[in-house]
């Protein structure tokens, strides 16, 4: 079997990326995919591409993982600091989600701006219970058209002072609101939504119970749909 057939080695590479993001707050290196894919990179990349076609991960131009949620390899505006690991935080609901993901890390520091006024936050955030404050989230993209652009996506699921700053960014940038939650809204979307995702095994939720996974936490309506 070619390495362009050969799928047996898919799930460990997906793993191997998971947890080396997990673990080390980067994606793993060209020895650590290999090893992953019984000691080939050719088979590994290969399982690379696959796994970005189901939406598993995200490659760069260069075949490079830029994002595995709720883990990215660059900057999109959020910082998460444990006690011994620093991630970039794809999102406002990435950040959120991995303490609850990395059970060795059940609260984290998570810095940001507010992408209204460009004041900087942070926030403790646990496995617990939701952060208090009156932030509030805003997405841009609705979540029929969220893999259109993932990237992009990720980048306007951010933080903001209050709704006035939200307002006030839309009519700066000239687009159109999206959906606004409070914290505890975030915290409830982030909090089940990976769970698993560093196992064997892992399947990814289809729109049905997504949709009863959104409604639980308190979110409904077209733009969830």
């Amino acid at each position: 079997m070619s390495a362009e057939t050969d799928t047996s080695w898919d799930e460990d590479v997906r793993v191997a990326v998971y947890r080396a993001f997990a673990e080390h707050g980067r994606p793993p290196t060209a020895p650590e995919l290999a090893d992953a894919a019984h000691g080939s990179l050719a088979v590994a990349k290969q399982a690379l591409h696959r796994l970005a076609e189901q939406r598993h991960l995200v490659l760069d131009a260069r075949e490079h993982v830029v994002m595995a949620h709720p883990f990215a390899a660059i900057p999109l505006g959020f910082a998460v600091m444990g006690t011994g690991t620093l991630w970039w935080g794809g999102c406002a609901w990435d950040a959120f989600a991995i303490p609850h993901l990395v059970k060795a890390e059940p609260e984290v520091l998570v810095a940001t701006r507010c992408r209204g006024c460009g004041e900087p936050k942070a926030l403790l955030v646990g496995d617990k219970a939701p952060p208090e404050g009156d932030l509030v989230a805003h997405f841009l993209v609705p979540v029929a058209r969220m893999w259109d652009d993932v990237v992009h996506t990720c980048a306007n699921q951010r933080l903001f002072c209050g709704e006035s700053c939200v307002d006030g960014w839309l009519t700066e940038t000239g687009q159109d609101k999206g959906y606004v939650m409070d914290l505890a809204t975030l915290w409830r979307l982030a909090a089940g939504w990976y769970e698993g995702r560093l196992e064997h095994g892992y399947t990814r939720r289809d729109p049905a119970s997504a949709a009863e996974y959104f409604a639980k936490a308190g979110l409904s309506g077209p733009f969830w749909s």
